[in-house]
């Protein structure tokens, strides 16, 4: 059965329209307006209200580049529950945080508060570290990895906003699957693994990522980490060309003869101006 999932106690993010391929969006005080292929259905909000937003993004050709109707500041910060965001208005569209995660941030750390025991979390893909965040706030050890070093310093400057400072966590720059690798042959073990894969990508030493081509082999890897119980495999990704269900069946299949239940389905955005969901990933999970 596929399950849609929105995102819970977002008090400073609202998406507040989507239509007309586009997004608009509060990320606390600060209004944006972002392109949008998948809402491809009528505004909700008057052409007046959407022309009120600080800054629109424009996707040229080659790259993209804000317009802005009122001043920003360089970064602002939200907050999610205990954790602290900087947000950015970067030249690639996106801002650095991504509300719909919360659903899974908050699924996980609901677990890791009631395991009852150590968990070692390995975040791949791990970008600015909503992931690496909720659950080292929950008790985890975490091993974050990503292959931008500009990215996992933006994720370490989060924990240390969030209060995270001390805790457990590594942060790692490198290319997840030569990462995956070398951790198999070093025989390390981990109870839980999370990643948010992109469609394409390069490695720190341009190796290139293809998930359609790449991804069953990365699982392969992963499950040569887990250790003897392990306790939830979680796989996100965006604009890709399969289904959830092409998740569940590759989780399935990566986590038989270890029990537990898989499922898969959407995350997505509610409009507090509509009754219409905004689709905007799709995802995997096993769990104990």
């Amino acid at each position: 059965m596929i399950n849609v999932l929105t995102p819970p106690d977002w008090k400073d993010y609202e998406l507040l329209d989507a239509g007309d391929e586009e997004k608009l969006e509060r990320f606390g005080q600060f209004i944006l307006r972002r392109p949008e292929t998948k809402a491809i259905w009528k505004k909700t909000r008057s052409s007046q209200e959407w022309e009120k937003a600080d800054a629109k993004y424009v996707q040229n050709e080659k790259a993209g580049e804000w317009f802005l109707k009122n001043k920003l500041p360089e970064s602002w910060r939200v907050a999610w529950r205990n954790l602290t965001f900087e947000v950015r208005t970067t030249t690639f569209k996106h801002t650095g945080v991504f509300p719909e995660m919360a659903s899974l941030w908050s699924d996980i750390s609901e677990k890791i508060v009631g395991a009852k025991r150590p968990i070692n979390v390995l975040n791949l893909f791990a970008y600015t570290g909503g992931f690496t965040l909720a659950a080292a706030a929950a008790g985890a050890a975490v091993t974050h990895v990503d292959a931008s070093k500009s990215t996992v310093r933006w994720a370490s400057h989060n924990a240390e906003l969030s209060g995270l400072k001390t805790k457990p966590i590594r942060w790692i720059v490198d290319d997840a699957v030569s990462f995956v690798k070398r951790e198999v042959k070093r025989g390390a073990k981990y109870d839980a693994v999370v990643m948010d894969p992109p469609k394409f990508g390069r490695g720190t030493s341009s190796q290139i990522w293809k998930i359609e081509k790449d991804l069953p082999n990365l699982l392969s890897l992963c499950r040569d980490l887990l250790s003897e119980n392990p306790f939830f495999f979680i796989i996100n990704a965006y604009s890709v060309s399969f289904s959830a269900l092409t998740l569940e069946n590759l989780l399935s299949q990566t986590m038989n003869g270890f029990g537990g239940k898989v499922n898969c389905g959407e995350l997505a955005l509610k409009s507090s101006s509509s009754p219409y969901l905004l689709s905007t990933s799709i995802f995997g999970k096993w769990e104990k």
